[in-house]
């Protein structure tokens, strides 16, 4: 944003260089969570109320994932990375066991795929419908938030008969689920439910009340901007880049699971679905993208539903990587060997030498994992490629010129996880 900056007269009683024109101050923005969300921290320095430089750091948290990855087994691991975006927990495990089957070579089964990608799109809608919903809280949207965020409660049900567990699903594993469904006909209600009403009543209630408010509209357009170009050099990825008018997303052009043609091996077409794309580049097109593309899962979700593919969801036990079906545990004693050798702390299968990236779309932008192997139990490395801490950086060229009240916009619009700042 054009602003004009009050000159700093020479001050000689200052080393060469320094000067301070009495109007400059600075300013540590957080960490609080009614202003940031998170533990991250701003120092902000201002020219009046204007800020004319922002220095970014990542927070407190200092949780260490990333390092708990080199002592947990491929299947243990999947419980830390599920803590890395809580707003949506089942993105990373997607991500995660996506790399581990892809340094393997596991084909997963139809049905598994199937199920997956269903998953992934309910924690876009899950992601959006949190970062919305704060976005407009920050502004003092309050009902926008409650309309909102109130739906976040019919997803945790869906995920919980899905998985078992509420919060932190731990749902997949190598080469699999760790359940079935445990029915397939209540739990197509369930969604079908939550699709055709709960979610298109709270879109419908959040447009009608943000998108012409013009308070809304006025502390967003022509905010935060940035442009393609920039937006490119900055590899940014997700609604943040696409607002820009960069037309990337990992399901068109790297696709995975259904969202590859023929991904139950029998010729079956690649769902269908629309990349919403803007050019301005400010939060009030950021908010316009992750609104659209909460309506876009909606019709990935209902090209699938009626039509699970049936059979197993996990890949054959005899390939050593997965748990044998239980009936096989308790019947038979190939079974229980099979089932104690990959559960015991000191057995568990192998991975091959080597190492791989495999990167999903989340409802940030690109999420990924980059796998060292050096054949045992656990990787040697693993490291994250997480979109929030991407985009994070592109904040102070976001900021600067704007004013104090301006903060919570921008950075609302980037929906900053605290856990995948964590480095």
């Amino acid at each position: 944003m054009p602003f004009t900056l009050s000159e700093a007269p020479q001050d000689f009683t200052q080393p060469q260089g320094q000067s301070d024109s009495g109007n400059r101050w600075t300013l540590n923005f957080g960490p609080q969570h009614p202003a940031t969300h998170t533990t991250l921290r701003l120092v902000l320095e201002l020219d009046g109320e204007r800020i004319i430089k922002c220095t970014p750091h990542i927070g407190y948290l200092h949780s260490g994932f990333e390092k708990l990855g080199e002592h947990l087994n491929y299947n243990q691991y999947v419980t830390v990375v599920d803590r890395m975006d809580y707003s949506a927990p089942i993105y990373n495990e997607l991500a995660w066991h996506g790399a581990v089957e892809k340094l393997m070579g596991i084909e997963l089964t139809p049905r598994c795929k199937a199920l997956r990608t269903i998953a992934n799109e309910i924690g876009r809608i899950q992601s959006h419908l949190l970062c919305v919903s704060a976005a407009g809280l920050d502004l003092g949207a309050f009902t926008a938030f409650l309309y909102a965020f109130n739906e976040k409660e019919t997803i945790y049900d869906i995920v919980e008969y899905m998985s078992g567990q509420r919060y932190h699903n731990s749902w997949t594993r190598v080469g699999g689920l760790n359940q079935d469904l445990p029915d397939e006909a209540m739990f197509r209600k369930m969604v079908k439910t939550f699709i055709n009403g709960d979610l298109a009543r709270a879109i419908e209630d959040v447009e009608k009340l943000l998108n012409k408010n013009r308070i809304f509209v006025d502390r967003t357009k022509g905010v935060g901007v940035i442009n393609q170009a920039d937006a490119i050099a900055w590899s940014l990825t997700g609604p943040v880049a696409r607002a820009s008018g960069v037309r990337r997303d990992v399901r068109k052009d790297e696709p995975y699971l259904c969202y590859a043609d023929n991904w139950d091996g029998q010729g079956a077409k690649a769902v269908d679905f629309q990349v919403p794309v803007m050019a301005a580049g400010d939060v009030y097109c950021r908010y316009l993208v992750r609104m659209e593309e909460m309506k876009q899962p909606a019709k990935i979700i209902m090209q699938l539903i009626d039509n699970l593919p049936v059979g197993p969801v996990n890949v054959s036990p005899e390939g050593k990587e997965v748990l044998p079906p239980k009936d096989q545990v308790y019947s038979s004693i190939e079974g229980l060997i099979q089932h104690f050798e990959l559960i015991m702390t000191n057995r568990g299968f192998e991975a091959p030498h080597g190492e791989v990236y495999s990167c999903i779309e989340s409802g940030n932008g690109e999420l990924g994992y980059y796998i060292v192997s050096n054949g045992g139990n656990n990787p040697w490395r693993a490291r994250t490629r997480p979109p929030c801490f991407i985009n994070y950086q592109t904040f102070p060229k976001m900021i600067e010129g704007h004013q104090i009240s301006d903060v919570p916009a921008i950075l609302g619009s980037l929906n900053i996880i605290a856990a995948e700042l964590d480095r």
